[in-house]
């Protein structure tokens, strides 16, 4: 695999709603850059719902042996133009003697 993309993780601020508590928000997220990693479409789908058509299209993110990643299933991922998020958990494969191999995580773009 060749590692020679670059993303951006977007990860949302906690601000505090009208009773205090924090929640997350997306409108001004935190942004983390990444290089040297391999973003691959992973197939998609199509989904009818009451009032449109709407496609998901899966991607996977690979870091290359060695490269742990700071992303977060409630993390977002900005690749080639496109936001995409999280799907569920972040796989971290451990390298033999310790540490982390490399990480791999399903994305999904949907519009």
């Amino acid at each position: 695999m060749l590692y020679l993309q670059d993303i951006v993780i977007l990860r949302a601020t906690l601000v505090p709603d009208e009773y205090g508590n924090e929640k997350p928000s997306w409108a001004t997220p935190e942004r983390f850059p990444v290089t040297g990693v391999n973003v691959q479409p992973a197939g998609g789908s199509t989904e009818d719902t009451d009032d449109r058509q709407m496609t998901v299209t899966g991607w996977r993110l690979y870091t290359p042996r060695g490269m742990d990643l700071d992303l977060r299933e409630t993390d977002r991922v900005e690749a080639e133009g496109t936001v995409m998020q999280v799907v569920g958990k972040v796989a971290r494969w451990p390298a033999p003697g310790g540490g982390v191999h490399h990480v791999e995580a399903d994305l999904k773009e949907v519009s």
